[in-house]
Parts: C-alpha cells; sequence; structure tokens
C-alpha cells in the first residue's frame, strides 16, 4: 500500500528518515557524493536556515508498506514571487525509485500543498539558497557529483518528472576544463592588461582567512548584486548573505580566492575550492572529527578544482571587467600544478555573457542540469 507522509520537523527519526532515503537509494554509487547530513538537516530546521527568515517549506516522503519509497520538499520563495511578479512554488530534495506511481504521488502532494497558498506553477528542483545546486541531472552520468555544488541522481528522474507534465525552463551547463592547458585568447588578455594599467580595476590575493574574512561583508554584497540578471536571482536578506559567505569560508582557500575591486568596492570575484568529493564519499554524511581530518587530507591531495561563484557587477561588463575577471580565473587555474582538472560549476543558460565567452574560452560542456516546471 502507497501512502504520502508530512515529516514532523520536531521529530529527529521523522527528519531522518527524509535524509536517509538517498544513502540508501545511491549506497556505493561511484558518481554520487553524499551530502553531509548536518547541512541536510539544517534545512529542515526552521531555526537554523534564514530561508525560514522570509518563507515556508514542508517536506514529504512516500512509504510503501511502511517502506520510505521518496522524498520531495515544497518551497513557497516570497522575496523571490515578489521579485519577479511571479507565484511559483518549487519543489527540491526529490529522490524516488523508479516507479511513476511513487513520484505522482510525491507531485500530487506538492501541487496540493501550492494550490492551498494561492500559487499556480511548480519549478524545480530549486533549493533554498544560491549554494544549492539547481535541477535535474539530464547529461554527464559518468562523471562524478560535485561535492554538494550540484545534484546527482539516476537518468530514470527525467522521466519520471517529464511524464507528469514537467517542461523545460532553463539548462545548468557545467564545464570541463585542464587547468594547466588553458590559456586566454590574446585579446582577452589584452583587455585585462589595458584595464589593469588604467587602474580601472585592483586585484586582492589572500594570504589566509583572517585576512579574507574582513572583507566578507563587501564580497558578500556582491555576489548578491552580481547575478542580477540571471533568471534564478532575487535580492537574498543580509541573513542569507552571512550564511552563503560563511558556508563559503569554511572550504576555501584562501591563496585561490581573487576578488575584483573598483573604488574601495568588490565588483567581481573568482571562488576556486579544492574538490573533496572523494573524502565525502568515505565520510558517509558523517562530520566528526575523523571525517573532519579526512577532508583536510583531501585539500592537499586532489587533483580537481571546482569554479562555483565567478562574476562580476553587470555594469563593469564592457569596462574590462570580464576581462580582468578571467584572467585572474586563469592564474587561479595555472598557479597550482596539484591541479590537472577543473570544473566550472552550473552556468544558466540565461547567463548569456558568461555563457558566449566560455564557448569563446574553449571549454567543454560536459554535464547538464535542468530546472523544470508545471502549471497547476
Amino acid at each position: 500500500m502507497l501512502s504520502i507522509h508530512k515529516i514532523d520537523l520536531e521529530d529527529n527519526a521523522d527528519v531522518m528518515r527524509f535524509v536517509n532515503l538517498p544513502f540508501n537509494l545511491y549506497a556505493d554509487h561511484p558518481q554520487w557524493t553524499p551530502p553531509f547530513i548536518v547541512d541536510v538537516k539544517t534545512m529542515l530546521n526552521p531555526e537554523k536556515h534564514p530561508f525560514y527568515g522570509h518563507s515556508e517549506a514542508e517536506f514529504f516522503v512516500a512509504k510503501r508498506n511502511g517502506e520510505v519509497v521518496g522524498r520531495i520538499a515544497a518551497l513557497e520563495n516570497k522575496p523571490f514571487n515578489r521579485y519577479h511578479a511571479a507565484k511559483d512554488a518549487e519543489f527540491y530534495l526529490f529522490d524516488c525509485i523508479n516507479d511513476q506511481e511513487v513520484a505522482n504521488l510525491l507531485f500530487e502532494t506538492v501541487f496540493d500543498w501550492a494550490r492551498k497558498r494561492g500559487l499556480n506553477k511548480m519549478v524545480g528542483p530549486k533549493g533554498f539558497g544560491p549554494l544549492d545546486g539547481y535541477g535535474i541531472q539530464i547529461e554527464g552520468f559518468e562523471h562524478r557529483q560535485m561535492m554538494n555544488m550540484m545534484n546527482y541522481n539516476y537518468p530514470y528522474y527525467r522521466d519520471l518528472v517529464e511524464t507528469i507534465g514537467f517542461t523545460k525552463v532553463v539548462d545548468f551547463v557545467s564545464s570541463y576544463v585542464n587547468p594547466q592547458q588553458f590559456q586566454l585568447p590574446p585579446k582577452v588578455r589584452k583587455a585585462a592588461d589595458i584595464a589593469k594599467k588604467r587602474g580601472t580595476f585592483e586585484v586582492l590575493n589572500f594570504k589566509n582567512k583572517r585576512e579574507l574574512k574582513s572583507w566578507a561583508g563587501k564580497i558578500g554584497q556582491a555576489y548578491n548584486q552580481a547575478f542580477v540578471n540571471n533568471w534564478e536571482y532575487y535580492p537574498l536578506t543580509q541573513r542569507e548573505i552571512d550564511f552563503v559567505v560563511n558556508n563559503v569560508m569554511t572550504i576555501v582557500d584562501p591563496d585561490l580566492i581573487k576578488i575584483i575591486v573598483k573604488d574601495g568596492n568588490v565588483v567581481g570575484f573568482v571562488f576556486p575550492f579544492p574538490d573533496v568529493s572523494a573524502a565525502m564519499q568515505k565520510n558517509k554524511g558523517k562530520l566528526g572529527p575523523i571525517e573532519i581530518i579526512r577532508l583536510l587530507m583531501e585539500i592537499k591531495r586532489t587533483n580537481w578544482i571546482a569554479f562555483n561563484g565567478v562574476g562580476i557587477l553587470p555594469e563593469y561588463h564592457g569596462l574590462g571587467g570580464n576581462a580582468v575577471m578571467y584572467a585572474e580565473l586563469e592564474k587561479s587555474m595555472h598557479q597550482n600544478v596539484q591541479f590537472i582538472n577543473a570544473e566550472l560549476t552550473q552556468v544558466a543558460e540565461t547567463a548569456k555573457q558568461m555563457r558566449n565567452d566560455l564557448k569563446n574560452l574553449g571549454v567543454k560542456f560536459y554535464k547538464n542540469h535542468r530546472v523544470y516546471q508545471r502549471e497547476i
């Protein structure tokens, strides 16, 4: 017998039923990277996650004969809807066995949840903030998931959502590049050199996290403004900005970070992250002392680096800002010979300037995540 159950966020055992499903569904899958359990539980904690300061979410599991066989989160992001004059609900954390009946029950549940709130469209997968991965993966299943910066799923997920009537909204493409072979076209490097000589932009480097944290506030504000033309944008609250910056600070290598400054204000940034996916797979969602040591060791030995946060304020795109940003991206790739593989993680096709730039730079698009929508 198939049934739906709403998660009681005050009941830890109930929360763990929701959290544990993908650990069972993807047990020992070579390309799946387990998230940190504490991070997923934070999403289900209105006291800890800043999303609940302005919006609402509820969580559901589908059970068959007492066994959890699917899960889904329903969200209403009120600032996004105000900014875009929309009535969207979002789904996220969708995981399911290969069974259309189970998927139908999960989605009918969140459709009903949304209708009761006066919402008329369901969009997703789309999470609680800008660090959450977008979309259902539709290409690149042979490649390992890049930490928890994106989602990974079985190929049949696409069939489950499209069968129930979802259609494409936007694709988020991730790109592969060999960092030691990456070379900017001469005209881009020349544009960057001219902009620097004119003194239009200054590039800051950091020796340690203390130096970097002193710029955290300005970095957060720039992050909030750099993607204003992107499909997924909405104005973050200060608490959300702090949440994003604090999470980023825990895993960055200050030596690799590049900040672009004009008149004392941050106008661009390049955020590289050493890939610790292998350690995360061994940790199986845990984050105790042994697991932390394993992560720190992986930072020193991984040959992969991820760029998830490369941006320039829109008003500087035509003033050499893009060229400076890509010149710094090149430096970040070249300065450490440890890295022989790099990924530029999840760039929306609506970010036309950056997508065109990436094509011109000769990167290889090798993963694709699709965000879907359905009128309800």
